[in-house]
């Protein structure tokens, strides 16, 4: 079965194919970011624009690059929710219209179960059960995964998620949009040992995440500092450290809960070079295996879309067309397969 995937819940628009049977056939991904960096944030309405724009230039493009036309095609799987209500009405009005006129299956797919499922596409995919640790712009999550749909949700933000607090903080060390990636470039040249971040909700029970107060934390140490380049490397250094170590400490709890021994980290924060080499070493000390997706399907992308769909339409799952986009989508909400 041959899945077009169709991802606009924010600022990204992908485009992909994927085959249950020879893998990811092509795939395509247009961001945003130059478009919003003036903004210093995603402006939704200018995001609904835009992928309008891209959305058929990037579907054509992926079919050519595949070069396949679209009676190879077998099913359509797009993002449903959750995510920004106008930008996912494009690519679900998109989708549906296409498999109207193609008279192919579609199925809306949920942006979290995509990144859940996104290390599926590499090799070296883990296998069932393990616990999936989705950290990225709008969402810190920890799940408990048996199977596809088969999800309970052990903790998530009750605040701001950890790509947020990255990106707030660093406008406040006066990074251009987006500043996850710039914060983490600067905290390379940052040293260790010069401020001491909390860790926090880690000296509580239980698996959910804040990091609100962190980032107030980092926006008085950056008001009462220099302003030195050196001394903001430091905070950042500091910051990102702070960030990793409470994901780590919830994480090695979450395993010791569930009694598994497979972590999954998806979503844009995943691609973190520092959050990345300290899960490595603490599972070759803690006797766990971590999995990552590769980097480009960290970030929002129609690939996972794509595979998450084929798996739901291979097992007789569909949606209806006239069925409405869901900005708001409890992922325990799911049926299993």
């Amino acid at each position: 079965m041959k899945v077009l995937g169709i991802e606009t819940s924010c600022d990204e628009t992908g485009i992909a194919i994927y085959d249950s049977e020879q893998g990811l056939l092509a795939h395509e991904l247009y961001s945003q970011v130059k478009l919003h960096a003036d903004y210093g944030g995603v402006v939704p309405e200018l995001a609904s624009r835009d992928h309008v724009r891209k959305i058929i230039p990037l579907v054509q493009r992926t079919l050519a690059s595949a070069s396949l036309s679209k009676d190879d095609i077998d099913g359509i799987a797009y993002t449903r929710g959750p995510g920004l209500i106008g930008a996912l009405l494009v690519g679900s009005s998109m989708a549906r219209a296409l498999a109207y006129a193609w008279q192919v299956p579609s199925i809306g797919v949920h942006h979290m179960e995509g990144h859940l499922l996104a290390p599926m596409l590499d090799d070296n995919a883990p296998e069932f059960p393990f616990v999936a640790l989705l950290v990225s712009g709008g969402h810190s999550m920890m799940v408990d995964v048996r199977g596809i749909g088969q999800y309970t949700v052990l903790g998530e933000s009750v605040d701001d998620a950890a790509g947020e607090a990255f990106d707030k903080t660093a406008k406040l060390l006066g990074l251009d949009y987006p500043g996850g990636p710039l914060l983490a470039k600067l905290a390379q040249q940052g040293e260790s040992g010069h401020y001491q971040f909390p860790r926090p909700m880690t000296d509580r029970p239980g698996l959910d995440f804040s990091f609100s107060g962190l980032k107030t934390f980092a926006a008085n140490t950056i008001r009462s500092s220099d302003g030195e380049l050196q001394t903001r490397a430091n905070i950042a250094k500091a910051f990102e450290e702070a960030v990793v170590d409470t994901l780590l400490i919830k994480c090695k709890r979450a395993l010791k809960q569930t009694g598994l021994k497979r972590l999954v980290m998806a979503g844009g924060v995943a691609a973190n070079q520092h959050l990345r080499a300290s899960f490595e070493q603490a599972s070759k000390h803690s006797g766990f295996e971590v999995y990552y997706p590769s980097f480009e399907y960290c970030t929002d992308n129609g690939a996972m879309i794509a595979y998450a769909g084929c798996q739901r339409l291979n097992a007789g799952e569909t949606t209806a067309l006239d069925e409405k986009a869901m900005p708001r989508w409890p992922l325990e909400s799911l049926s299993a397969i």
